[in-house]
């Protein structure tokens, strides 16, 4: 097979079709959710939850949030470990469940299933109870747990929640609708979808694909990541980008967005967690774009703010959005408005239309700092 041989611009236009941020704007949550293959749920809410963000900035203003929260509720979109994915999705992560369900696992793998299973009358009690009752809130699942979950961090003891995660994993329970403190857990066989369950191999051969066609470009190989992979095995094509090392994998499908010249860009302000640059690898190669986010960093050292939401215009990130939505005072407070080089006028009108768009979209009163 040729290798595709694509410059730097070529790359970044074909990660940004395929995450839906050209000026062809999407409309129907159920398919934008299809083509980004997921959302990834976060609680911080400095400006909107970053799902939230991320449907708005690529539907716009007529996004409305009941139609996410109606979705997960009525389980056509379902919550799987931290993501939202389409409801059909779930076949493809069903035999690693059962993989995990036999104990046929490995290092920390192994050890989730034995802590699981050295607190049976835990396990059997959250099943009883949701078999009679369900779906409930994780309120209504007392601890009966003999050994205590232990960790470093902040799930330290929280035994309830992590034999919830660990059931997840072993495709006993699922996530049924509502987010955060509200959310609503069930048994697995009443959440998802019937039909065949492709063996794992090809499950995850699928994964890979559908991973790819959400990001357009992508490593072959890369570090393992907790929940989705930033890899995508031998999906698509190969392909070199010049000016980096290495060889990618490319969406095919995408790659009319540079061969035929109707590539056509706008101006987007994304969530932190945005797939585009959820590989932070990905983006300073291709997109040569320097970014963290502070929101952990004392304020002191702070370059961009607590919670910058990173500027697109076209193929390209050029800035970060220090904001945050005053709810109380019913205002969205730009901070400041961090420009990479030196934007153009017609730049920063089209941000700045952004802007303006995100503080109606949250119905607040936009106040501009600087």
């Amino acid at each position: 097979m040729a290798v595709h041989e694509l410059t730097r611009d070529d790359a970044r236009r074909v990660a940004v079709r395929a995450q839906r941020l050209t000026a062809d704007r999407p409309t129907d949550v159920h398919d934008t959710v299809r083509e980004l293959s997921l959302l990834q749920l976060n609680p911080t809410s400095a400006v909107a939850p970053s799902a939230d963000l991320v449907l708005w900035s690529r539907i716009g203003s007529a996004y409305d949030p009941d139609e996410l929260a109606d979705a997960l509720d009525d389980q056509s979109l379902l919550e799987y470990r931290g993501t939202v994915r389409p409801a059909e999705d779930l076949a493809l992560y069903r035999a690693e469940m059962a993989v995990w369900a036999a104990g046929e696992l490995t290092g920390w793998q192994r050890a989730n299933v034995e802590w699981l299973r050295r607190n049976q009358a835990c396990r059997l009690d959250i099943l009883e109870r949701l078999r009679a009752d369900g779906p409930l809130p994780l309120s209504e699942l007392p601890d009966l747990c003999v050994e205590p979950w232990q960790s470093s961090g902040w799930n330290n003891n929280r035994n309830v929640t992590m034999m919830l995660h660990v059931m997840v994993r072993t495709g006993e329970v699922a996530a049924a609708g509502g987010t955060g403190k509200e959310r609503l857990w069930d048994l697995a066989e009443r959440v998802y979808p019937d039909g065949p369950v492709p063996p794992l191999e090809e499950s995850l051969r699928l994964r890979d694909e559908r991973r790819l066609g959400a990001l357009g470009i992508a490593r072959s190989r890369g570090p393992e990541c907790p929940v989705e992979p930033l890899d995508v095995g031998e999906a698509g094509e190969p392909a070199v980008v010049e000016g980096v090392r290495g060889r990618w994998r490319v969406d095919p499908s995408h790659l009319d967005a540079v061969q035929d010249g109707t590539f056509d860009g706008r101006a987007a302000l994304l969530s932190p967690f945005d797939r585009l640059l959820h590989d932070r690898k990905r983006m300073t190669e291709i997109f040569e774009f320097e970014y963290a986010l502070e929101m952990f960093k004392p304020a002191r050292v702070r370059r961009w703010g607590y919670y910058a939401l990173p500027v697109l215009h076209g193929d390209r990130l050029v800035g970060k959005l220090d904001a945050t939505a005053d709810t109380r005072a019913g205002v969205l407070r730009v901070h400041a408005v961090h420009e990479d080089g030196d934007w153009s006028a017609a730049t920063r009108a089209d941000v700045d239309a952004e802007i303006a768009d995100l503080a109606r979209w949250l119905d607040l009163d936009l106040v501009r700092e600087t």
